[in-house]
């Protein structure tokens, strides 16, 4: 195992216990520099490519088949053409606003030029003139006081006259 100690010592002695006197040597080594002992397992167990090592216990990795990558391809053109269509969709969406808006646009300015047209056709108009032809030209005469007769409607907007109007 290694460790954070970034010092490195190696001692070799004797040890004496006691009484006893044994001459025994030891060796160690701290620091940076400890070796790994489960490091030949580990290159051994990595050079394998079918197998993964989860907690100990060795699990078969799955290989790819014709008919996982025709299931991929099949997912992959689905995801493709729905993005494709949500990307028309959107597109299609942008023209229509663009499309109302410019419309709106047109109502806009063809309701001015139709309030301008009757504003002018409005002023152009003389009443007195037409007051003029009318008496003098179409014979027209005022009404009498005799003449008017008013009605009252019983809640209708308009009246129908289907005979003479009592005097």
């Amino acid at each position: 195992m290694r460790r954070a100690n970034s010092t490195t010592r190696t001692s070799t002695g004797r040890q004496s216990t006691g009484s006893r006197n044994t001459d025994q040597n030891y060796h160690y080594i701290e620091g940076s520099a400890v070796r790994n002992l489960h490091a030949a397992s580990a290159r051994k167990e990595h050079d394998r490519p079918l197998y993964q090592i989860r907690s100990g216990i060795r699990v078969k990795a799955v290989p790819m088949n014709k008919g996982y990558i025709a299931v991929a391809v099949v997912a992959f053109v689905i995801v493709c053409s729905v993005l494709m269509g949500y990307v028309n969709l959107q597109s299609n969406i942008t023209n229509h606003i663009t499309t109302i808006s410019r419309l709106e646009s047109q109502l806009y300015e063809m309701k001015l030029a139709n309030d301008e047209t009757y504003t002018k056709i409005m002023s152009s108009v003389d009443l007195e003139e037409i007051k003029r032809i009318a008496v003098n030209e179409l014979g027209m005469k005022y009404a009498k006081e005799g003449q008017v007769v008013e009605y009252t409607g019983e809640g209708n907007d308009y009246v129908r006259q289907y005979g003479a109007v009592p005097e």
